[in-house]
């Protein structure tokens, strides 16, 4: 038999380090959305101490109105990335209906009329993209650079070098006006946007479907063999992204009061970097709408920021760049940090072997 073992004497197992201890007491504060949050703030402090005009309402209204289309766009951009595929069309998909508006307003269309065909042509382009990518299995990021280049020749086809600003004011003036009530600080766009997050974050957070979105994106072939309808769940994610864009696009339009072939242009580099900036990964699979939310105002704020302040704006291009490539190297850290480590240990097998190997040959008579 063996002898009894007094429990109280033995000495306790290394127990978690504190990290650890903490993630396990608190996992949200290291989820992303939390960091992201604490950017906010910081980025709201630092706004407020380079110019007292940051947080006032007239700011916050310029705020939304130079950012609203982007920020709406970004919504079902981040459907797309999380479930493993992207779309670059989304800026020439709001050109072409903006061009496509004042094309068929120039010829006495209906305003009403007008809206049902973008409607239309939206929900055509995105079908496009999804049947390329899903029936013919193309990839999404060259797909949507062709569509990209091919919409925007539309919209170059529709207007030309024309330009088309002869709009009804009761509706050019929901592009420039506040929101009643919000004491001027709330455009429509951005009422648009809170409404449509709202309900994206319902969709993918709070349904089937959003959980097929996550599967499709952590892994294709193992939804495919859960019975998720993978093809046809990707093509009317393109499809919502058509219409989207194309009411981003009508937006857009009644904002500048102004339809040109060029609306839009270039726009896919900052919808692309809110989204990451926001938590989602670029590999799908992971990612929330309350993390695209908070990667709006971080987008949003930062170049308001430098906008208040002598910072050259035709460099603002390095705002949407850098926020890239932080996004995306912050996404990863984690799995280079630990790549890291495990390789520490070979490194130094590798260099102390042949050192304990002369050691011993040289301790020989």
């Amino acid at each position: 038999m063996a002898p009894d073992v007094d429990l109280a004497a033995v000495p306790p197992g290394p127990g978690p380090s504190g990290l650890e201890a903490l993630r396990a007491r608190a996992p949200w504060a290291f989820r992303w959305e939390a960091g992201l949050a604490l950017i906010v703030v910081i980025i709201g402090i630092i706004g407020t101490a380079a110019s007292p005009e940051f947080l006032t309402s007239n700011n916050l209204f310029n705020l939304g109105l130079s950012n609203g289309e982007i920020a709406i766009m970004a919504l079902p951009m981040t459907l797309i990335i999380i479930s493993g595929e992207i779309d670059l069309s989304v800026s020439s998909t709001l050109g072409m209906a903006s061009c496509l508006l004042g094309f068929l307003w120039a010829r006495g269309w209906p305003m009403i009329a007008i809206f049902v065909v973008i409607a239309l042509v939206g929900l055509a382009a995105g079908a496009l993209n999804g049947l390329l990518v899903t029936r013919v299995g193309l990839p999404s990021l060259a797909v949507t650079i062709g569509t990209l280049t091919l919409y925007a020749g539309v919209a170059e086809i529709l207007l030309g070098p024309n330009t088309v600003s002869n709009f009804p004011a009761a509706y050019t003036n929901l592009g420039v006006n506040a929101v009643p009530g919000t004491g001027g600080a709330i455009t429509y766009s951005t009422l648009i946007f809170a409404v449509l997050a709202v309900i994206f974050g319902v969709v993918l957070h709070a349904t089937p479907v959003g959980r097929s979105i996550f599967a499709m994106g952590a892994s294709p072939e193992a939804a495919l063999y859960a019975g998720i309808r993978v093809k046809r769940i990707k093509t009317l994610l393109f499809m919502v992204s058509g219409l989207v864009c194309s009411f981003a696009g009508v937006l857009y339009t009644f904002r500048l009061s102004t339809a040109v072939a060029n609306n839009g242009v270039g726009l896919e580099l900052d919808v692309v970097a809110i989204v990451l900036v926001g938590g989602i990964s670029i590999f799908g699979g992971q990612g929330s709408i309350p993390g695209v939310v908070l990667g709006v105002l971080a987008f949003a704020g930062i170049q308001n920021a430098l906008l208040l302040t002598n910072f050259n704006q035709e460099a603002s291009g390095v705002v949407a760049g850098g926020l890239l490539l932080l996004s995306v190297f912050g996404r990863n850290a984690a799995s280079y940090a630990s790549r890291l480590r495990a390789r520490v240990p070979a490194l130094r097998r590798r260099t102390e072997g042949p050192a304990a190997g002369q050691a011993a040959a040289g301790s020989q008579p």
